[in-house]
């Protein structure tokens, strides 16, 4: 093996382990948003009998379900856990299966693209001009937006990853292999909460 085929290689292991580093990060993100929901009802559903008020409190949940949402998006694509109906695609395989999956990533990310640009471009005129949040507390959109817009970007970023892997002709990542016992069957189904 060559020292250059070695730098590639290389190269191409740094990269994937921070794209999945990324996808990681932004679903621990959403779940830290998850628990700063858990905690702002919390104190919400504590202060009420102790006539306690915190202001702004649903406009700061309804933020971090926000970020929740979207930061968590890109995370669960790669994990195989985002709804994918398959009735069509799971008849065929191969070269058709492999062509299907390609334009089905080719729209996605078209989707995806198309929105996380508005986002971005929404999240830059907020900060632009100072736009406030109209709530008890004025707070810039812009610090809200950043997890909606974050969230977007990477989901993205996943499926750029994903489409250029599946046409250098490796197989879906999302996808996971077909259970091959019962008790798989009913493992993954426990797991799905289904």
């Amino acid at each position: 093996m060559s020292s250059e085929t070695s730098r590639s290689a290389a190269s191409v292991t740094i990269v994937r382990k921070l794209l999945d580093g990324l996808y990681l990060w932004s679903g621990y993100l959403a779940g830290a948003f998850l628990i700063a929901i858990f905690l702002i009802m919390l104190a919400l559903s504590a202060g009420r009998p102790l006539g306690i008020d915190l202001p702004a409190a649903d406009d700061f949940a309804s933020w971090c379900m926000a970020a929740t949402a979207f930061l968590g998006l890109a995370h669960t694509f790669r994990s195989g856990e985002i709804i994918r109906v398959g009735l069509l695609i799971d008849r065929f395989s191969g070269r058709t299966r492999q062509a299907i999956e390609i334009v089905c990533l080719l729209i996605g990310l078209a989707s995806t693209l198309y929105f996380a640009w508005h986002a971005v471009q929404m999240t830059s005129f907020s900060w632009r001009f100072n736009d406030l949040s109209q709530g008890v507390i004025a707070v810039p959109l812009w610090i809200p937006q950043l997890g909606f817009a974050g969230g977007l970007v990477v989901l993205a970023i996943a499926f750029i990853d994903e489409l250029i892997h599946v046409l250098l002709g490796g197989a879906p990542r999302y996808e996971r292999p077909p259970a091959e016992t019962p008790e798989e069957i009913i493992e993954r189904a426990m797991q799905s909460g289904a």
